[in-house]
């Protein structure tokens, strides 16, 4: 057998390939313009909260009305740090979701809908690998956009609201630089609280070769669950929706903080991610590539 007729072997992948791989997605997705106008429009949300809360205020009355509202709004007028805590819980249930559902359900069948999934699975990138690359950015997305959020809302604080020490909802008093690092974990839980959603979304994804099905469908069991979490008769069943947990964030600003909630979440979010990302794997692997 001469060397000419010796299959060649598969080459090795390094890290920095898997990195540049990466890296290429990151780029593609965040120069999108679907997911830059994504990111403006939660950009967006903490200001109109502030400017509302503002024009609320503005002759003396409490926020909110005296009561209901985001958590954390009556405090927004006293130190404007708290207008994050509140825009975080103004777009968890819906806007912050909605967006990686997007991102996520886009991820897989949007590149079969325009012809490019061939391409990506050229070796050495392997299905495999490829799907983790994309459950990545859309990780890293989740973070983005949870820091998008944070960042605005802080900014927009600053500006319309005075800063300072603040009251945790222990009643116990913190400096103004503790309470950034509690707003950065605060964003940092949040952004966990999206990694459930991420799965979901991407599992959907490798089940059809439209990105804007696969969008649609993401957001609306997103939307599903949300109501189902809301029925009293399914108590028994929402702590195991993905959602069941989101808020329990807040209890980030107590003193001693509450873990019990937290790691129910982050739990049950790891449990998501595990099942579905394996759905997704197993789906994606043996699924017939034709675009």
């Amino acid at each position: 057998m001469s060397r000419t007729d010796v299959a060649p072997a598969a080459r090795p992948v390094s890290a920095l390939w898997a990195f540049g791989l990466l890296r290429d997605e990151l780029t593609t997705t965040f120069r999108r313009w679907r997911t830059l106008a994504l990111l403006a429009v939660l950009a967006g949300v903490p200001v109109l909260v502030g400017i509302a809360v503002q024009i609320e205020t503005s002759d003396g009355s409490a926020p909110g009305g005296g009561g209901g509202g985001p958590a954390f709004i009556s405090q927004i007028t006293n130190n404007g740090l708290f207008l994050v805590f509140t825009a975080l819980a103004a777009t968890l249930p819906f806007f912050l979701p909605m967006a990686v559902g997007v991102v996520a359900g886009d991820a897989i069948a949007g590149e079969a809908g325009a012809g490019t999934l061939r391409y990506l699975l050229v070796a050495p990138a392997g299905r495999t690998r490829l799907l983790l690359t994309k459950y990545a950015t859309v990780a890293l997305f989740c973070l983005a956009a949870t820091l998008v959020v944070a960042v605005s809302a802080l900014a927009a604080g600053a500006l319309l609201f005075p800063l300072g020490e603040l009251t945790t909802i222990s009643g116990t008093r913190i400096s103004f630089a503790e309470g950034l690092g509690r707003a950065l974990l605060i964003a940092l839980a949040v952004a966990a609280s999206l990694l459930g959603v991420a799965a979901l979304g991407l599992f959907v994804s490798t089940l059809t070769n439209s990105g804007i099905a696969a969008m649609a469908t993401t957001v609306g069991l997103l939307i599903t669950v949300q109501i189902l979490d809301q029925i009293p008769q399914l108590h028994a069943l929402q702590p195991y929706f993905f959602s069941h947990y989101w808020l329990s964030f807040a209890d980030l600003m107590r003193e001693p903080v509450y873990w019990d909630e937290l790691a129910k979440n982050l739990g049950l979010q790891a449990l998501y991610a595990a099942v579905f990302g394996t759905a997704a794997w197993a789906r994606f692997t043996t699924k017939d590539i034709t675009a």
